[in-house]
Order: C-alpha cells, then sequence, then structure tokens
C-alpha cells in the first residue's frame, strides 16, 4: 500500500474501499440495514484497511462491527465518516447540540475511540454556518477524537472561505472523478492549498469507447481498465476509494501497486 500524508500529519492509504451499499438488503444504497458484513469481511482479508462511510449511509455500524470482528488492532484502520449536510439533513447540523449528537453517534457505531478522519458531506448556504459547524469538529480534533477533519463536494469557493475562516485546515476534500468528469479544477486546487483530493466513484462514468481504450492500455501491462483508471488517479495523487461487493474485483482494484502509466498514456486518459 502507498500512503499520502494529510496536513495534520496522519498517513492516509491512497487506496480504500466505499461501502456506501455495505450492509443492507440488496445491495441497494436505500436498501434495508441488515448487518451483513460480507462485503467488509472479504475486503479486510483482501487488505483493505482504508473504508469511506458516512451517517447517510445508515451503515457506520456495520463497518464498525467489521472492525470489530475482524480481530486486528483499531489502529490498522483508517475509517472516514461524514456528517449530512443537505438540505433534507439540516437537523444533523442545525445547532452545535446536533452536530455533536450526530458526531457522538457517529463515534460510538464506529467503536467508540476515534475516528481518523471525518467530513462535512456536503457545502450549503450561507458559508458563514459551514464554519461555525467546522469549529465543533476542530473541538473533536482538539480532543483527539478526530485525527483529521476534511469536507466533501466542496468546489474551489467553498474550500477557499473554508480554509480562510478556521483554525484547523480542511486535510482532505473527497470529489468526484473519473472519465467525463474528472474535476482536474478543484484536485489541483485542493493540491496548491495543501488539502489531499481523494476521488469517490472512480470507476464510474466510463463509456464501452473509453473501456476499450483503457484495456488495450492494460493490456501493457496486463492490467484491467478498471486497474488502469485507479493507477491513472494514484499516480497525480489522488486518494482513491473504489467499491465492489465482488471478492475477486476487490483484490483486482488492490493490484494496482506494481505498474506505471507513462506520460503519453496519462495524457490519453486525462483527456476523456
Amino acid at each position: 500500500m502507498e500512503y499520502i500524508k494529510l496536513n495534520t500529519g496522519i498517513d492516509i492509504p491512497i487506496l480504500g474501499s466505499g461501502t456506501n451499499t455495505y450492509g443492507k438488503e440488496g445491495n441497494k444504497y436505500k436498501g434495508e440495514i441488515n448487518g451483513d458484513t460480507t462485503e467488509l469481511e472479504s475486503a479486510i482479508e483482501s487488505g483493505y484497511r482504508h473504508f469511506d462511510t458516512a451517517v447517510s449511509y445508515r451503515n457506520e455500524a456495520v463497518v464498525g462491527k467489521a472492525v470489530k470482528e475482524s480481530g486486528l488492532d483499531r489502529k490498522e484502520f483508517f475509517l472516514t465518516s461524514k456528517l449530512p449536510t443537505k438540505p433534507e439533513y439540516k437537523e444533523y447540523r442545525e445547532s452545535e447540540e446536533a452536530v455533536r449528537r450526530t458526531v457522538e453517534a457517529s463515534l460510538e457505531a464506529l467503536g467508540g475511540e476515534y475516528i481518523d478522519l471525518y467530513l462535512l458531506h456536503n457545502a450549503w448556504e450561507p458559508l458563514e454556518d459551514i464554519a461555525e459547524v467546522w469549529k465543533v469538529l476542530e473541538d473533536y480534533v482538539d480532543q483527539g477524537k478526530f485525527k483529521a477533519i476534511g469536507v466533501s463536494n466542496f468546489n474551489e469557493e467553498q474550500l477557499g472561505y473554508l480554509l480562510e475562516h478556521s483554525r484547523i485546515k480542511p486535510a482532505l476534500n473527497q470529489v468526484v472523478s473519473h472519465p467525463g468528469k474528472w474535476n482536474h479544477a478543484i484536485i489541483e486546487y485542493c493540491k496548491e492549498h495543501g488539502v489531499v483530493p481523494e476521488a469517490w466513484g472512480p470507476l464510474s462514468g466510463v463509456s464501452e469507447e473509453n473501456k476499450t481504450t483503457l484495456t488495450q492500455i492494460g493490456d501493457n501491462y496486463d492490467k484491467t481498465w478498471a486497474q488502469v483508471l485507479l493507477r491513472y488517479q494514484i499516480q497525480r495523487g489522488v486518494v482513491v476509494i473504489p467499491k465492489s461487493h465482488n471478492p475477486k474485483r476487490q483484490k483486482a482494484n488492490l493490484n494496482v501497486f506494481d505498474f506505471e502509466l507513462t506520460e503519453e498514456e496519462i495524457q490519453v486518459i486525462e483527456k476523456m
């Protein structure tokens, strides 16, 4: 595994696993929580130690259960969760008390001790309100209950405001990034300001034409189109959190550290 150092000094595995359909009936995002840890168990067995969840996924406790039942020390894992901030989740961040109540529930669900990275799931208006909620997250960093804090789906203006109005700077910004929606601008902005960029949905949005091109590139290394995409993101310093329910694909997604794309191949991928 390769790691990137966050601005708080801790290391984040550059490759992890999304979990937004784990522990749910039918593997559906809106499916009922059934507590099934099958996918998490196979991911852990394959070598995953970085898992990304969120309050709005409703499965923090499932992730926490899998970590506990793995028999591995909690320090072996890097766990991320997120505070719901979309308008329909206003009750989670409408007051300091509400934020603390939500955070405490996340901490309990994920083991009770600490969370490696806690994010604001989305930006909202007015930006001044974001800064106020951020102060609560900073307090949890001070307490040692969060090792780092960051944001998700923030654009340059939103992230810039928080950088200017925070005591503890955001360590990471999780944004969608895949062919057709690379989000080059915000990713470069993050890098310029010491914020690690992370790509969610890194294997989404791939047309058949792009799959063919990526497969041709992968043939040079005996790799799949998906492995090529993950390698591209890693080489440009972006953390990736692909997700699969299939143990073989989980293993394949981890197997991206033994080859390196050429500059010419990178240029082809960047134009997709």
